[in-house]
């Protein structure tokens, strides 16, 4: 036999509020400490200059991270106008430097070019692979790294304030793989000048809100009172966008076997009624629903022919 891998089997997400100077790798060993937890994962990148929520998987929710993955983004963030620099943040050197500070009317004249499906070239120092190496890590070694333009989804696009003539505090919604620091970046050229990003916060990641996210400093304040797991979401947290069925300990017991289910003809057609395109990590999933018994989340299945097939079970490991 093999050895037990060490750790708590602890289930559900944790809504984190990533301080900056923060990695999310860091993010998730800290919260992965706070709860001895045997397994734990996150949903999407937040990088140390970034503050925000950053969903946090333990246990069987690290099965639902490509659906939080997926899920629409906002993000909140400063640019400032006249310099470019290596990294398109405040962390990089000034390569570009330029005197022009558009006007808050120019601003928003051009936000309209930048909503809706766009062909963006992803920042030098990002975690896309080139050739099997991170970018970012090329770029550091001091190597030339060029990106392909890809197609993103830019939902909305709004200009908050002007504090001052170099600052300006925009909001963006985006879909999965759109890059704030290239839109500051491309959005300065459109308007004639240079910029980075001088702050940025993620506000949102689907369900996942800052406003009800919570510190590690708080989470921390909880455990050593025992009441850390006051702060778990349930697995299904990131399954928001799926159609539920309600179904009995005897199929919860069957799917969970890897055994398909007959579904009632209300059941079918409700399912039926509600799929949507949904494609989550290169698989097609809009036939996907939820299946929910009293005591929480079972399985992802596939609805078809009258019946719903496990994609995805969940075992609830207790000790």
């Amino acid at each position: 036999m093999g050895r037990r891998k060490k750790g708590r089997a602890v289930h559900g997400w944790i809504n984190l509020d990533k301080p900056l100077d923060m990695t999310s790798t860091q993010a998730v060993s800290a919260v992965r400490r706070i709860f001895d937890a045997k397994k734990a994962g996150h949903a999407g990148t937040l990088d140390p200059l970034a503050s925000g929520v950053l969903p946090i998987a333990l246990g069987e929710a690290t099965k639902t991270v490509p659906f939080a993955q997926e899920a629409g983004k906002i993000y909140r963030f400063t640019i400032r106008w006249g310099e470019e620099t290596t990294t398109l943040d405040a962390e990089g050197e000034v390569v570009r430097e330029s005197g022009v500070r558009p006007e808050r009317e120019a601003i928003e004249a051009a936000l309209d070019g930048f909503v809706g499906e766009i062909e963006q070239v992803p920042p030098a120092y990002s975690a896309i692979k080139v050739e099997g190496e991170r970018a970012y890590d090329l770029a550091r070694a001091g190597e030339t790294v060029e990106l392909k333009a890809r197609t993103v989804t830019i939902a909305s696009l709004e200009l908050l304030d002007c504090p001052e003539p170099d600052l300006a505090v925009l909001e963006m919604g985006c879909g999965k793989g759109a890059y704030v620091r290239a839109l500051a970046r491309d959005l300065a050229h459109e308007l004639g000048t240079v910029a980075h990003v001088a702050a940025l916060r993620r506000v949102r990641v689907g369900p996942f809100e800052a406003k009800t996210a919570i510190t590690l400093d708080e989470l921390r304040a909880l455990a050593q009172d025992d009441r850390a797991e006051e702060a778990l979401l349930p697995v299904e947290t990131a399954l928001a966008d799926l159609p539920q069925v309600t179904i009995t300990e005897d199929e919860a017991f069957d799917l969970r076997l890897g055994r398909s289910i007959v579904l009632l003809p209300n059941q079918a057609n409700a399912l039926k009624a509600a799929r949507a395109p949904r494609e989550i990590a290169g698989k097609d999933y809009s036939r996907a629903a939820l299946a929910m018994s009293r005591d929480g989340a079972v399985a992802i299945g596939e609805a078809k022919a009258g019946k719903l097939s496990p994609l995805r079970v969940f075992q609830w490991e207790t000790v």
